[in-house]
């Protein structure tokens, strides 16, 4: 017990001037949290609600390409999946998530 007493003795006392430091040595983290925020995060956001709007906006005709590559027509669409044509007689359902582009038709106007 009395070691613990000649340990706490020695320890020095807390300079009035190390707040200031502590401030200083956060600033570091809060600028990779800043830099993160605008290499990682907003640029997958911005993607989030382009994929949300190409979603909302998806209606019969349309050429679509799927996550998994399929490229289709659009031939009906309902709340949360729609039929994609991909040959004569062949019809896919899917999810409307998993389409990822909406092919422009080329040539044409």
């Amino acid at each position: 017990m009395a070691t613990l007493f000649f340990f706490l003795a020695q320890t020095p006392a807390p300079s009035p001037g190390a707040g200031g430091s502590s401030l200083f040595s956060m600033l570091p983290f809060v600028f990779l949290i800043v830099i993160m925020y605008y290499v990682m995060i907003r640029p997958q956001m911005r993607r989030q609600k382009e994929q949300a709007k190409l979603v909302s906006a998806l209606k019969t005709g349309d050429r679509v390409v799927t996550a998994s590559g399929i490229h289709g027509l659009i031939s009906n669409v309902k709340d949360t999946t729609v039929i994609v044509k991909v040959a004569d007689n062949v019809k896919l359902e899917m999810e409307k998530s998993s389409v990822t582009n909406v092919v422009k038709p080329t040539g044409q106007g």
